[in-house]
Parts: C-alpha cells; structure tokens; sequence
C-alpha cells in the first residue's frame, strides 16, 4: 500500500470522526434548547398549586368513575370550533388504570384546559375514564383561546410531545393537525372573541372603610349568594347575573377585613342574556347604596343618573345577540370555556 493510500485512508477517518463530533455537538446543543423551551417538572402541575387562581383543571378525567350501562355514551363531545384535537389510536386497547396512571402527567398549556375522550373497546364514547374498562383509542382536545390569550405554539408542542409520549408507551399511532394551522386558528379566534368580550361595573363608595364581614352580611341579606369562589346574584338556576367585588378585587383575592369600595361586576359573556341587565344590576346598586349610606358611581367614577340604565340596556342586548348569533349562549357552559 503507497503513502498515498495510506494518507486518503488516514484523512478519510479524520473526516468520519468530526462528521460524528460535529453531529454529537448539534445533537446537544438542540438537547439544551429543547429543556429551555420545555423544562421538566418536579411536581404534577395539576397535583400542586401554583399560587395563582385556576379556574378550570388542565384534564377532567384523572379519577376513574363507575363504569356505564352497555350501550350507553358519555354525552360531552370535542368543540372543533374551539378546540385542537390530536387523535391516539392504540395497537391494543389499554386498560383504564393504565391510562389513567399515563395521563396523570399532563402539561400545562398556559391555561388552556385539555380535554379527553375515548373510545372503549366495545365502541363507546368517553368523555371520563371508567373503571374496568379498556380503550382502543383517545382524543386530547385543547382549548384554542380563552382571556389569558391564544394557544402558542409552545403550548402545542408540548401537548404533541407528550400525546407522542403516550403513544410510545402503547404502541399507538398519532394524528392531528400541523402546528401553523393550529395557531393561526387560535389567533383568529382570540380577536374574534375579544370582539365580543363586554365587562360593565358600577361602584359603590362606602362614606369610610367598613368591616368586610359587615358588608358582605348585607350583600347576602339583599339576595347575592356564594358561588364557588364569587359572590354573586344569580337567578332560579344559580348562573349569575353578576358578582360583588372588594376594593377592585374579586373576592376571592381580597384577603382584608376592611373594605373602601364595593363594586357590581356584569361579565356579559357569562350572564344570562337580559333585556335589563343593567337596570337589574344598577338599581340593586341603589338600594345597595341606601342600605351602606354610599355613593353610586359609574366604571369612570362618576355620578351614575337614573335616566341613562335604559339605553345602557339597549347596547348590552346588541352584545347578548352577537354572542347567541356567534355560538356562545350568554351564561352558557361553552361560553364560559372561551370567556374565563
């Protein structure tokens, strides 16, 4: 063999080991940017608190319920309008508890709820796992938009990654749409909703600070109830028409036992649709005021007049038929998936 050969051979195996260096580098590189994208968790975020107030659970069907009849569905189904789906079909159907254990770590997708639905081996619709069941396949359905903003595509890729995770662990195939689609969807319905979104207040100035358990006597005695963490008036039904809040804080953040300002929140999306919603809401707020000796102000902190609640009334309702003619019955369990 020539010196020549020997050198081209020689070169040839440099060049193999820093093709392979090179590669092991990128390989590592990507690794760490992966981990600063998707950090891993200590703790189960739907097992620990995070401090902030959650409204809805990132998945409702951790705890296994009582199996159903033959037959018999789970009636909730995927929102395609408002929700991005990614389908897992099982090699095998998997038992419930297996499931169950496998889902317990869902991520957090910025407080977009993840909904899941199933289909049984024996073809039954599942919106919850249930005991001594085996399914042949699973939907995770997330939620594209709500008031903390859109889905980014952060959120669906960590989604993707761990269904990906599921469906390794099963043997399982995974479908769904390509993230651009699914953000530029998410974009398009966070202005949509935003569009449609409607807050009114009234406020009443107490002449000094009064206690908060003395205030919210009041407020109870004049018909507002607890309603999970509110304090709300509600009608027959228990939605609310609208909450109390302390000194600019809804309730169930206001920690003091003094209070300066109470005011009367109306969130249309999440009230039922009235013709007098504010009239309902603004003479409560007056005979509020004569019972806590206050002052009744507009959101602006003026005086609030008699004579404008009728026309107030009026756009308010043009808002509650925007909402209906959009798909999100004012009050409604769907509308309060997109406005919370």
């Amino acid at each position: 063999m020539s010196d020549l050969q020997i050198g081209l051979i020689l070169i040839g195996i440099i060049l193999i080991i820093a093709v392979f260096l090179f590669n092991w580098w990128q390989d590592r590189r990507l690794l760490k940017k992966m981990q600063e994208h998707f950090p891993e968790q200590e703790a189960d975020p739907l097992m620990t608190g995070s401090g902030a107030v959650r409204r809805e659970p990132g998945i409702q069907s951790l705890v296994l319920d009582e199996p159903l009849s033959p037959g018999e569905d789970d009636s909730e189904e995927v929102d395609s309008a408002i929700e991005a789906v990614i389908d897992i079909s099982f090699a095998d159907p998997v038992e419930s508890v297996q499931l169950a254990d496998a889902l317990s770590s869902i991520p957090d997708c910025s407080s977009k709820p993840v909904r899941m639905f199933a289909e049984s081996s024996d073809g039954g619709h599942r919106s919850r796992l249930r005991a001594g069941e085996s399914y042949s396949s699973l939907q995770l359905a997330v939620l594209l938009a709500n008031r903390s903003g859109p889905l980014t595509d952060i959120d669906w890729s960590t989604l993707w990654s761990f269904a990906q995770e599921i469906a390794n662990r099963f043997d399982g195939e995974l479908e769904g749409p390509e993230y651009q689609d699914v953000v530029q969807k998410a974009q398009v319905l966070d202005e949509f909703c935003a569009s449609l979104d409607a807050q009114v207040g009234v406020v009443l100035q107490l002449p000094q600070s009064s206690s908060t358990e003395s205030v919210t006597e009041v407020l109870i005695n004049s018909g507002f109830s607890r309603k999970s963490s509110h304090l709300a008036y509600a009608n027959e039904e228990g939605v609310s028409y609208f909450t109390a809040w302390f000194n600019g804080k809804p309730i169930q953040e206001f920690n003091s036992s003094q209070v300066e300002r109470l005011d009367l929140v109306l969130d249309l999306p999440n009230s039922p649709a009235d013709n007098q919603a504010f009239t309902r809401m603004a003479g409560l707020a007056r005979d509020l005021a004569h019972r806590l000796d206050a002052q009744v102000l507009d959101d602006q902190g003026r005086p609030l007049p008699e004579h404008t609640d009728s026309a107030i009334d009026e756009q308010l309702y043009t808002i509650y038929q925007r909402l209906e003619e959009a798909g999100f019955t004012a009050g409604g369990s769907r509308a309060a998936r997109i406005f919370s």
